[in-house]
């Protein structure tokens, strides 16, 4: 659902483990449906995930449903 985040994820070597660890008391299935869209992702979620693994992103790019182009 988010991409962008899944590729700077991937980038950083975060996984959603760690997400589930640090924010939903180890819930991997927790991340796992608001990653991928089934639950609601809220805003002071997006906000606490990227201010600790991604504080030089920004959230729009991270959190945004399509994945940026790339300018030729």
């Amino acid at each position: 659902m988010f991409p962008n985040l899944d590729a700077e994820m991937a980038r950083r070597g975060v996984k959603r483990v760690d997400i589930a660890n640090d924010f939903y008391n180890g819930r991997t299935a927790t991340v796992s449906d608001k990653l991928n869209g089934k639950t609601p992702l809220q805003m002071m979620e997006a906000i606490r995930i990227r201010n600790k693994y991604f504080p030089d992103l920004e959230l729009g790019y991270l959190f945004d449903t399509e994945p940026e182009k790339i300018a030729n």
